[in-house]
Order: C-alpha cells, then structure tokens, then sequence
C-alpha cells in the first residue's frame, strides 16, 4: 500500500489573560474568512517561510488585534488529525498576561477583536479546538 505522506503545515496561536475589576478576561478575535468565519477565535495564524513560531505568534498578535506583549509562554502543541476542516495543521500555542485591559482594535483577517470574561465563554462558538486550548491555558494559568 502507498500511501501519500502527510504534509503538515505550521500555526502559531495566543491566549491573551487581562484582568478588570478582579475579573479575568480572555482576548477574542472574530474571524472574517473561512474556515469558520465569524466564530470566535485566538489571534495567530500561519508561519511564514523561515519564521521562528514565537515569532509568529508576536507578528500574528499584534498584526490582528493591535497588541503587542513582550513574553510569551509556550501553553502546548495542538496536531491532532481533523482540528482543522483545511487539512492538517499543528498549532503552536503561547500564552501571556497583560495588567489590564489594552485597547484592542480587530484587523488583517479579524473583524473584530476584544476583551470577553472568562465566564461568558461558556455562551461563545468558537472557531477550530479554540475551546479546548482556551481551557488548557486557563487551567494552567489559575
């Protein structure tokens, strides 16, 4: 049996923790393609040809929402078959705190980005296994 080897391509994504009035809150973007376009999601997004995946995930944040962190955290590696509907896709996953709530202001292929508290994400459809990462960087963090 020949089998075609499977081609894998890079992501990089983050979860964005601030904090208002002893609340934690979570940065969203809304996406504005498909797959998924408009369910929630991290900021993040391909890397490029040469790119360090942290890189990537500090491009891709700032390029989307408009923000910018200096540390970033590996959370995990998310590569299970069938997490995204393009094809397969291992997704580097950072996290950082900011003191706070920066503004945010949604761009490149986010429609919108903001600042949602982490109990009201129960309600929210997201995008790819962005509730499951979401959960995993929570759990770590608290």
């Amino acid at each position: 049996m020949n089998a075609e080897p499977e081609t894998a391509r890079l992501t990089a994504d983050v979860v964005v923790l601030g904090e208002r009035d002893s609340k934690p809150h979570i940065l969203l973007i809304r996406r504005g393609k498909e797959p998924y376009a408009g369910h929630w999601a991290l900021p993040g997004g391909h890397v490029n040809v040469g790119e360090d995946t942290e890189a990537t995930a500090h491009r891709e944040l700032v390029e989307e929402t408009g923000l910018a962190v200096q540390d970033l955290d590996l959370v995990g590696v998310y590569a299970a078959p069938g997490r995204d509907p393009r094809g397969r896709y291992v997704d580097f996953v950072y996290a950082a705190r900011v003191a706070g709530l920066p503004a945010v202001t949604g761009a490149d292929d986010a429609k919108e980005a903001r600042w949602v508290p982490l109990e009201a994400l129960l309600h929210m459809r997201f995008a790819f296994d962005h509730a499951q990462i979401i959960r995993d960087a929570v759990q770590a963090a608290l």
